[in-house]
């Protein structure tokens, strides 16, 4: 008997993405089919079929998770929250006592200011409702749960909804190895798409540490589908369509092309643990022919003849580098750029302003972000 699909089921679902990506994130998931798309800060709100909810988990690079809404209510104290949850959606379609569930809790309201007592309402408010149907009750799993309950609050109003992954989707299974201060993967592919790199052009990272700016570029130009290699929690859900589903990833695996001829894209790093683990992240994402990493300093760096785009995440001494070192070192990279980068576009993330002065280059353009809790701006320089 062949599977009927809810094709027509509308889904409320909302991206979770990093700070300052909401322009492109708004334009990613409006290009993979999301429909009634609304930003705000570090959140975008859509209503998706389910072919296109699939789509997204597959295809979409940004997010670092979706949550599907289930249900919204006001509630004004434990109580009326108590109640809420346990009337938010058919639980004993979503969540029987063989299931283990985990809640999250974000936002808060006068009454319900302390994020574990309210997860533990909602935990309570389930387990005991359980408890009156089957005697029975789920168990709560903080690491692998079968269902990841999150409740956000605002002012009286709560929202239930439920995350589609137990883990954050920044994760793209090829880093063994990463640096002392990484760049999540989500937040380098929005900064190459907020560059407007695309792959007519050489690009460079002249710190790459671990690559990772690299090796999302080479994923894009690529069509590699980030979440081909995932598992996601919506595959027991009630409503799973697994035909429809094979069908969504049958689409972007044909999105792949591995005989593409790609430009120049390369990295240099002068530690070399570092570059073996750039070189290991790269043949784990199975990118070995698409990008080149070169162990020395980035001063013995020959760029190619043709400009092309430079990008790089340079310390600012939040983490790494100490403010002084950082300084001759900014204002030594600003000299390399300025002979020998003629005619290139950089692109800099910067989380000291101080700092990106003593590149002595005016900055054209800059975008506010986020990167691990620190205000960052996306840098763009035209080098004369």
């Amino acid at each position: 008997m062949k599977s009927i699909y809810f094709v027509d089921m509308e889904i409320d679902l909302l991206a979770v993405l990093p700070r300052g990506l909401e322009e492109v994130g708004l334009l990613e998931l409006s290009l993979l089919g999301a429909k009634n798309l609304r930003k705000s800060r570090g959140r975008i709100s859509c209503k998706v079929d389910l072919a296109t909810f699939y789509r997204l988990h597959f295809q979409a690079r940004l997010p670092f998770r979706f949550l599907r809404e289930m249900s919204e209510f006001s509630c004004n104290g434990q109580e009326s929250l108590y109640y809420a949850v346990q009337n938010a959606c058919d639980w004993q379609k979503w969540l029987d006592p063989s299931k283990t569930f985990r809640v999250n809790v974000s936002g808060g309201s006068r009454e319900l200011n302390h994020s574990h007592f309210t997860a533990l309402t909602v935990k309570n408010a389930l387990v005991d409702l359980q408890e009156s149907i089957w005697s029975k009750r789920s168990k709560v799993n903080l690491d692998e749960p079968d269902i990841c309950i999150h409740l956000h609050l605002l002012s009286d109003r709560g929202v239930l909804s439920f995350a589609t992954s137990a883990s954050s989707l920044h994760r793209r299974g090829y880093r063994s190895g990463v640096g002392l201060a990484p760049l999540k993967e989500n937040l380098a592919a929005g900064l190459i798409k907020l560059s407007n790199w695309d792959d007519s052009l050489t690009l460079v990272d002249p710190l790459c540490g671990s690559g990772t700016f690299l090796l999302e570029a080479a994923s894009i130009a690529r069509g590699v589908a980030p979440g081909l290699d995932r598992s996601f929690l919506f595959e027991t859900w009630p409503d799973f369509q697994r035909e429809l589903w094979t069908q969504e990833r049958n689409q972007a695996e044909k999105l792949f092309l591995p005989h593409k001829k790609l430009p120049k894209i390369i990295g240099c790093e002068q530690n070399i643990s570092i570059a073996d683990q750039a070189k290991d992240n790269i043949k784990r994402a199975g990118l070995n022919n698409s990008i080149e990493i070169q162990i020395g300093h980035y001063k013995d760096l020959v760029l190619p003849k043709l400009p092309g785009v430079l990008v790089c995440n340079p310390p600012y001494g939040k983490r790494l580098g100490n403010l002084k070192d950082l300084e001759s070192m900014y204002r030594e990279f600003g000299n390399y750029l300025k002979n020998n980068a003629s005619g290139w576009d950089l692109w800099l993330l910067n989380g000291n302003p101080k700092l990106s002065n003593f590149l002595g280059m005016k900055c054209s353009r800059r975008f506010p972000v986020s990167n691990g809790g620190i205000d960052c701006r996306w840098l763009h320089y035209k080098i004369h």
